[in-house]
């Protein structure tokens, strides 16, 4: 059992949903994205999903953009990335990790040395924009190998005859994208999202998760009643990319936790 199916199974036997946050790696730099990262288990975070930082995020909108562009001006590299879980792991051998990005940098770092590296560094699962099922050989199959969940995106584009070849192979849990488009843009909302989610559930055992147009307490708690939990991410890299302090972003960041957390299972 992954970390993160015992952290799926630990909050569906308290009546539980997942808050998961998403950050962008070294950004603005190493050194405040680590003090974030290794506050989140304390905010109330379930999940961690680790930004790789690359020059063209094409699934992403303009906040998540100027997030990698910032981190790769500050000298972000996949290998700091992998430093960054280290670090965390130190101090927490049980909040999972997920890594989320693109698949050039890994496939310039090569697949093999990099499961390794990831494995090692304490990475739990891996997201892959840009790697659809049928490029499963590429890096799900080898990383699911190694132990690591290979979590796949579902839109709602995604419709009942293409769902079955998204939920092959995926493991971990499936993230649902609430909206069509990129990351940041139009508000997500729980009447749309209800019908998709128990459509997929239809189909599949494994945890669903929400995001992208999740921005405050209420939409998180909202859109964490109809699936097994909520993502947020541009929200809080706003507010990264603005400079507030760490403890700032961290006290926003319990906030939506404390939202997510109120809808029970």
């Amino acid at each position: 059992m992954s970390r993160i199916d015992a952290r799926f199974a630990k909050l569906k036997a308290e009546g539980r949903k997942a808050f998961v946050a998403y950050v962008m790696a070294g950004d603005p730099t190493y050194e405040t994205s680590r003090d974030v990262i290794l506050g989140l288990p304390g905010a109330g975070v379930d999940i961690i999903e680790l930004g790789l930082p690359f020059t063209d995020p094409m699934a992403d909108g303009s906040t998540i953009q100027l997030a990698g562009q910032r981190a790769l001006e500050g000298g972000q590299t996949l290998a700091r990335t992998l430093d960054l879980a280290r670090e965390l792991r130190k101090t927490d051998d049980t909040t999972p990790i997920v890594m989320m990005g693109y698949y050039n940098p890994i496939y310039s770092r090569g697949v093999d040395r990099f499961l390794d590296e990831a494995k090692e560094a304490g990475i739990d699962g891996l997201i892959v924009v840009d790697l659809p099922p049928e490029e499963d050989d590429e890096l799900c199959l080898p990383a699911q190998a190694k132990g690591l969940n290979f979590i796949r995106l579902a839109t709602p584009t995604t419709d009942d005859k293409r769902l079955p070849k998204v939920l092959t192979n995926t493991s971990g849990f499936l993230y649902y994208v609430s909206v069509t488009g990129i990351t940041g843009t139009a508000a997500a909302q729980a009447g749309d999202v209800g019908p998709e989610v128990a459509r997929i559930k239809s189909q599949t055992d494994i945890p669903v998760v929400v995001g992208f147009g999740i921005r405050t307490p209420e939409a998180a708690q909202a859109i964490a009643s109809v699936a097994d939990g909520a993502v947020v991410g541009s929200a809080i890299v706003e507010r990264i990319g603005a400079g507030q302090s760490a403890s700032d972003v961290l006290s926003f960041v319990a906030s939506l936790a404390d939202g997510c957390h109120a809808a029970r299972a």
